[in-house]
């Protein structure tokens, strides 16, 4: 093809321990029109770093200790961002041979077409698919639809294009491994980055045993979000339930239960709000403004509550005594759903930095 229909498209390689299907990808990607290629040897030993091709066309970063893909990412993206100003875009292709090179131009196409980020998606259905891959994925896309609102076929890609203006958002992007391509997935969503998908070929060879992924430890960290999310809501129901003994014991008993769980709720709800804004959804918008989103959000998701289980017993005919097992019930599945509900909203609005996000799309 004609080269200089990919000027100033940067393909970025991170690798970890390259076999030699590195220099067979990177010819490839050559061959197909690109020009200008980073490789990032991630902490590589000195037997597999021989497997880093020298070639006109490729710069090559060094990490002297393994950092993880993230970290390599970034590495890249920043790199590019201080050489190279003419720069339209960067192409992430993996370098075990998964990635087809036209698949690459396919992506580097359809993002100078669109100018949004393109994400290139592979078929889960197909047979020649790994279990742990299939399933991997089918979860993750489903928690993002769930919890995030985003419907993306392929969480796990690492065939990205991605236009120069977003280079400066996906160096904010937290996480060094795995869980990297995750949270910018997330951070698209906050930024407002459009984009869209491609598919390509699916390939993995031999069950994917190439892969550096470690299936426990990279999905709690890939989940990590919504880890720290229930751990903060557990963390905080069990705060609200030590204090309503606490109050309970200290307090006059002419104030009775009420009194309690008021001033349970109130405490618990602050530290709620406290480890939400810092650990989870570290927000940088101001404690005003998100305290009182906050407060809204609490007493909206408190008459849902209340308005749902009310509503739905009626419905239900749920009027005696013996009939508050079925109530918990119904409470406990409205609760779930108000939940899931709740991480979106302190998410996208309470807990959205709108000023950061503003400048992030320029």
């Amino acid at each position: 093809m004609d080269p200089s229909l990919l000027s100033g498209v940067i393909v970025v390689i991170p690798s970890l321990n390259p076999d030699e299907k590195l220099e067979v990808t990177v010819d490839a990607l050559i061959a197909s029109g690109f020009t200008d290629i980073f490789l990032v040897n991630d902490g590589s030993d000195a037997e597999h770093a021989a497997n880093f091709p020298i070639r006109p066309e490729c710069t090559l970063l060094v990490h002297t200790v393994n950092r993880g893909k993230g970290a390599a990412l970034k590495t890249a993206f920043r790199a590019i961002a201080d050489s190279r100003p003419d720069c339209r875009g960067v192409v992430t292709v993996d370098g075990d041979g998964q990635h087809r090179p036209e698949d690459a131009v396919h992506c580097a196409q359809e993002m100078l077409h669109t100018g949004g980020i393109v994400l290139g998606v592979r078929d889960f259905d197909r047979d020649n698919v790994p279990a742990r891959s299939r399933f991997g994925n089918r979860m993750t896309s489903l928690v993002f639809r769930v919890f995030c609102g985003l419907r993306i076929s392929d969480t796990q890609t690492g065939l990205r294009a991605i236009p120069a203006r977003y280079l400066p958002v996906m160096l904010t992007v937290h996480g060094d491994r795995y869980e990297y391509e995750t949270n910018a997935l997330l951070q698209m969503k906050s930024a407002a980055i459009p984009f869209s998908e491609v598919q390509i070929q699916t390939i993995y060879l031999g069950e994917n045993e190439a892969s550096h992924f470690r299936p426990i430890r990279d999905s709690l960290r890939i989940y990590s979000l919504i880890l720290l999310y229930l751990s903060s809501s557990l963390i905080s129901t069990g705060t609200d339930l030590l204090l309503f003994f606490i109050f309970s014991r200290v307090l006059p008993s002419s104030w009775g239960a009420a009194a309690a769980t008021v001033l349970a709720r109130v405490l618990s709800s602050i530290l709620n709000y406290l480890l939400n804004r810092k650990a989870v959804f570290r927000s940088k918008a101001s404690v005003g403004r998100t305290f009182v989103r906050y407060v809204i959000l609490a007493a909206v998701v408190m008459l849902v509550s209340a308005g749902a289980v009310s509503g739905i017993s009626a419905l239900l005919g749920l009027e005696s005594e013996g009939d508050a097992l079925l109530k918990t019930v119904i409470k406990a599945g409205v609760d779930c759903i108000l939940f899931l509900v709740n991480f979106r909203i302190q998410r996208e609005w309470v807990f959205a930095d709108k000023e950061t996000k503003r400048k992030e799309t320029k």
